[in-house]
């Protein structure tokens, strides 16, 4: 694979869906003036690119740019139609996605390898960089090895360069039912100590046994941060208390 830090940005068009109108954006004017984070990935809807790659790149979308970064970008080799509709299957609106349908762009960048083995074709290796001013400030390619190595090109490494030491939000997930008062009460502690959480519903978005199989309990809400089961309200309170002390 071919580092090309220090070197302009390929002169390709993207072809992008906009509504029902196909909308040119040029590289060249695209990455303008503007610092960008790019990640490129075999494959829209592909298991580490749906379940790992995107997601978190989304997630720590706000981060990157309360730190210099004006855009985050996914480009990978398929069409407009079929990145629309991954990227709204993902939700992962604070990333835009660049389809470079052809492989120009990663032709370009020296990361277009072959995947017929897997009945793909032409596709993009598995890298991340930042484009600052239409130049590549750097690159972080996933090492040559089979298969499809995950390894550098995440969002979290990427931040580490971009922010050294910056923390990443803590991942919140609050288990909740509908007409719970001490399930708004942890929501309300959340959002005053500027948590972002993930509100999963009884029945909803889990059946009953899966709050016994998380929890070791029956009572809502359940807190879990960061991996770590917190508890109901009275322990996020607690927990807070002990955070704000340390």
């Amino acid at each position: 694979m071919e580092n090309r830090e220090g070197q302009a940005v390929p002169q390709v068009t993207f072809k992008t869906r906009q509504g029902s109108d196909w909308v040119d954006r040029d590289s060249g004017s695209y990455f303008k003036g503007k610092r960008v984070v790019v990640f490129s990935l075999p494959g829209a809807f592909t298991p580490t690119c749906s379940s790992s790659h995107v997601p978190r790149y989304n997630e720590l979308a706000e981060v990157f740019k309360a730190n210099g970064i004006d855009d985050i970008v996914c480009v990978s080799v398929n069409d407009a139609f079929v990145m629309n509709e991954w990227q709204l299957q993902q939700q992962a609106f604070d990333v835009t996605f660049l389809p470079d349908g052809t492989g120009e762009f990663t032709r370009g960048m020296g990361m277009l390898v072959n995947k017929d083995d897997l009945g793909f074709g032409p596709r993009s290796w598995r890298y991340s960089m930042v484009v600052n001013d239409g130049i590549v400030e750097k690159m972080f390619i996933e090492p040559q090895e089979p298969g499809d190595p995950f390894q550098v090109s995440d969002a979290d490494h990427m931040l580490e360069y971009v922010a050294p030491g910056t923390q990443a939000p803590l991942d919140v997930a609050v288990l909740t039912r509908p007409g719970c008062p001490h399930c708004e009460r942890a929501k309300i502690l959340l959002r005053e100590h500027g948590f972002d959480y993930d509100e999963l519903e009884l029945l909803r978005d889990y059946p009953h046994r899966a709050l016994r199989a998380l929890s070791g309990g029956d009572t809502y809400p359940q807190v879990f941060i960061n991996g770590e089961h917190i508890g109901g309200a009275d322990d996020l309170t607690t927990w807070l208390q002990q955070r704000a002390a340390a």
